[in-house]
């Protein structure tokens, strides 16, 4: 085993520095794709406003149901586990920094792109751009429901 697996183990026993390394790559990946359709939605609309819309609620779609796929995880741990919203779905205090700078700053970017592409074209398709977040957030949410370490939950 390696110094900083060591290091790490020592810190957050249990978990190793590759866990959930998948989900980040994901999480990234549709952020990335989301942010070049809008951006080329906003400059030339007429050609890749369909695109981006497509895109949008693709990923809206996929992030709902990660979004439940990661609550029914979380139930099912919650007999064992005292598992609040804010670590699962926000990672607050249930993963390490830099998983939780990695994917919410994925969900960062997607809400501030969508923001900013709705805003420079209000009243078209880019609309549909307010949705992704639910793409990072699914995501984040599955992360903790999987990886996440969470207090034992006290006995009745």
């Amino acid at each position: 085993m390696s110094r900083a697996r060591q290091a790490l183990s020592a810190i957050d026993p249990g978990r190793g520095a590759d866990e959930g390394a998948g989900l980040i790559r994901l999480s990234w990946a549709g952020t990335v794709v989301f942010v070049i359709t809008a951006i080329a939605a906003v400059v030339a609309p007429s050609v890749a406003a369909e695109v981006a819309a497509g895109t949008a609620l693709a990923l809206f779609g996929v992030g709902c149901v990660l979004f439940l796929w990661a609550f029914l995880l979380a139930v099912e741990r919650s007999r064992t586990d005292a598992i609040g919203i804010g670590g699962l779905y926000f990672l607050a205090g249930s993963a390490p920094s830099r998983v939780t700078r990695l994917l919410m700053g994925s969900f960062a970017v997607e809400v501030v792109v969508a923001l900013a592409s709705a805003s420079a074209r209000p009243f078209t398709s880019l609309a549909f751009g307010v949705l992704v977040p639910m793409w990072g957030l699914g995501i984040a949410g599955l992360w903790g429901a999987r990886y996440g370490t969470f207090e034992p939950r006290a006995p009745a």
